[in-house]
């Protein structure tokens, strides 16, 4: 759904901190049709998928959800962990069957606090998803729900 260029893990960290927050992953996987996470439930961890499609979405008041975004390999699921009071913003679901890198929030919180250098590349990748995420939103309840015309990619 996205027309911009995906941030993957390896384009956005230098090396040596993938290499750091890799030190870290568990692999998972979820079944197609599985829930990941819901809107305003704690966000503990966060995940690089690896394999299959997990598509953001937010609640609408009357309506069902709205499928705002998708998630593919190498792109960073979930940001929420990231920002106080630490509450996902948004839904996830698995499109299709999903293998992912999955993180311990806590733990890369340590890492970054621990480390400024590696805490300003984590801020830095996950603020410019959390960005793009945004936009992405905007955009699609716009079309979704403004009158013609008014979610105009600029």
């Amino acid at each position: 759904m996205t027309t911009t260029m995906a941030i993957t893990l390896t384009t956005a960290l230098p090396a040596d901190h993938r290499k750091r927050l890799m030190s870290e992953a568990r692999e998972v996987s979820f079944e197609a049709g599985a829930r990941l996470f819901e809107e305003r439930r704690r966000a503990d961890r966060f995940w690089v998928i690896r394999s299959g499609t997990v598509t953001l979405d937010a609640r609408v008041p009357g309506r069902r959800a709205a499928v705002i975004d998708s998630v593919s390999h190498g792109e960073l699921l979930g940001w929420s962990w990231h920002f106080p009071p630490y509450r996902w913003h948004l839904g996830a679901e698995a499109l299709s069957p999903v293998r992912a890198w999955e993180f311990d929030a806590d733990t890369i919180r340590a890492m970054c606090a621990e480390d400024p250098e590696f805490g300003r590349s984590i801020s830095f990748w996950v603020g410019s998803v959390t960005a793009q995420r945004l936009h992405a939103a905007r955009t699609r309840l716009l079309d979704l729900y403004a009158p013609y015309g008014s979610g105009h990619r600029v």
